[in-house]
């Protein structure tokens, strides 16, 4: 047999404001994971540059010039650190991002829980 599962008023405000609180600390996760994203790519981006002009006045070990490509793809090995933590960064931001998204649904479900359980007192 089914269980019924029986909701007040006060159980959906009670949620309500847990979420409320849950989001507020999604919000400030988002906003410090988007900040060291942020340092972290520009700490990346000035690095890769440094790189790029050193080498575009290095000569390969055969004594040629490297090509724009070589440059581009020997500036990414040098700091493969910095573009590891950068993608990571990235990847926390996006995941901050979907928990954000996924507390809203949470809010309207709730939200529509709660007007349902409204509706149904107020038919009785």
């Amino acid at each position: 047999m089914a269980e019924i599962l029986i909701t007040t008023p006060a159980q959906v405000e009670q949620r309500l404001r847990t979420l409320s609180h849950e989001i507020d600390e999604a919000h400030n996760d988002l906003v410090a994971s988007e900040h060291n994203y942020y340092s972290v790519k520009s700490e990346y981006e000035i690095k890769v540059a440094e790189t790029r002009i050193k080498l575009s006045n290095e000569s390969k070990p055969n004594g040629k010039n490297y090509t724009v490509d070589e440059r581009e793809a020997l500036a990414v090995v040098i700091n493969k650190d910095l573009h590891k933590a950068m993608g990571i960064a990235e990847a926390i931001v996006r995941a901050s991002r979907a928990n954000s998204a996924r507390l809203r649904v949470q809010v309207d479900l709730a939200r529509s829980v709660g007007s349902n359980v409204r509706s149904s007192i107020e038919a009785l």
